[in-house]
């Protein structure tokens, strides 16, 4: 990927949600200017999620969601509203469209305007803290009428309403307002390296190339720690670690802080100076996305399993396994080497994530490099929810190497 380019899971993530032909397509056409949607008189056109990356002054990086109606009928519209029920896990603004003309209709407008299934997302949307503004959509078909029936909404649901037309255009300009003024104040942390390091400080990176590294290329969590030290004007030397000792030696002085791949971190820390801090690109990707304080402490769930112990491996993408994957092959083989080889070890990957989590003992998650924070700390949410300890794939390694009160972190 390029240098310059924002990765998806490092925008703002904002979502459409609402029945079916309330005009979310046309909504999600109208603020990027683009016709992303397919839009059509027909309710369930828009069936798998649909996303745009865009750019938004006083936001910035952002990638815009349309997703199905959550009013979807039959065997596959009840597909289509559990991929919806997805999007909510890594939402961080939703936005809740309303069909004005279906509002008018109700004769219980002005008391409670809402439908059932309307008012379920929205106290779900809330649940999850995320901050949800609603759309009255289509008021150029009832454009004297449109501010009473918006002034019912915020009433009745505590709540921004925008009203909006697609076809003028009206009130798209208020909604990208709303939407500077919706953004969560914690927000993805600012840096991935945090305080750890400063201009002029010298950082050696560690980055074995085996075979999950696609060829010609550096994996996204390499690419964005790289930019993120050029921004922060440091110093930076990469090697492989087979080329470590040479590394270290073509320094004029050690190291301020050694970023290594994981899968090394016992091997690096035997043979780093005394006085260099030592972390993984996996550890800092914890804090940048999860809970690190939290993924720490769950790793001590380690020293409980047994050969009668259930483990959860989560994967955010998708690919073929590979022989030294590290989450599918090293980490398993690890475990099990430490307990017993009676452990049990699921694997999932992408968007699946088990609805039950009650019957195991730990969970141990990828960096996440391809989701955003608030899916990430959905994930977590549900883990503690569940009685279930969290941890992630650097820190785990980092624990079973004997090495993790050791490594630098940015908590």
């Amino acid at each position: 990927m390029s240098l310059q380019a924002t990765p998806r899971a490092d925008r703002v993530h904002i979502a459409v949600f609402g029945l079916r032909n309330s005009g979310k397509s046309s909504l999600v056409n109208g603020i990027t200017g683009q016709n992303i949607s397919i839009v059509s008189d027909v309710p369930g056109t828009t069936t798998d999620p649909v996303y745009k990356s865009m750019e938004i002054h006083g936001i910035g990086p952002c990638v815009f969601i349309d997703t199905a109606g959550f009013d979807d009928v039959g065997g596959i519209g009840k597909l289509r509203i559990g991929q919806t029920q997805k999007i909510v896990d890594k939402t961080d603004i939703g936005i809740l469209v309303f069909d004005g003309t279906l509002l008018m209709s109700r004769s219980n407008l002005l008391a409670d305007p809402l439908s059932e299934q309307e008012n379920h997302w929205l106290n779900a949307l809330k649940k999850k803290r995320i901050p949800v503004i609603g759309v009255l959509n289509k008021t150029d078909l009832y454009h004297s009428k449109a501010a009473q029936v918006a002034g019912a909404i915020e009433k009745a649901c505590n709540i921004p309403v925008i009203p909006v037309s697609t076809i003028t255009r009206q009130g798209i300009d208020s909604l990208r307002e709303q939407l500077i003024r919706s953004l969560p104040e914690d927000f993805e942390s600012d840096s991935i390296t945090e305080n750890l390091v400063k201009e002029g400080d010298v950082v050696l990176l560690v980055m074995p190339q085996d075979i999950q590294a696609p060829k010609g290329r550096l994996i996204l969590p390499q690419v964005q720690v790289i930019r993120e030290l050029l921004d922060k004007k440091c110093i930076v030397q990469c090697v492989t670690a087979d080329k470590l000792e040479d590394g270290l030696a073509a320094l004029a002085h050690p190291p301020k802080l050694i970023i290594t791949d994981s899968q090394v971190f016992r091997r690096v820390y035997d043979n780093k100076p005394a006085e260099s801090m030592l972390t993984s690109f996996s550890v800092l990707l914890a804090g940048y996305k999860g809970d690190l304080k939290y993924f720490a402490e769950s790793a001590c769930a380690i020293e409980r399993l047994t050969e009668n112990s259930r483990v959860l491996i989560a994967e955010a993408c998708t690919h073929a396994p590979l022989e030294e994957d590290v989450g599918r092959v090293k980490i398993p083989a690890m475990l099990r080497k430490r307990v017993g080889q009676g452990l049990k070890v699921d694997i999932v990957a992408g968007a699946d994530f088990p609805a039950d989590l009650s019957g195991y003992d730990l969970i141990i998650h990828c960096g996440a490099c391809m989701f955003n924070r608030k899916h990430v700390l959905s994930r977590v949410e549900k883990a503690r929810a569940a009685g279930v300890p969290m941890t992630n794939y650097g820190v785990t390694i980092a624990y079973l190497s004997g090495i993790l009160d050791k490594i630098s972190m940015t908590v």
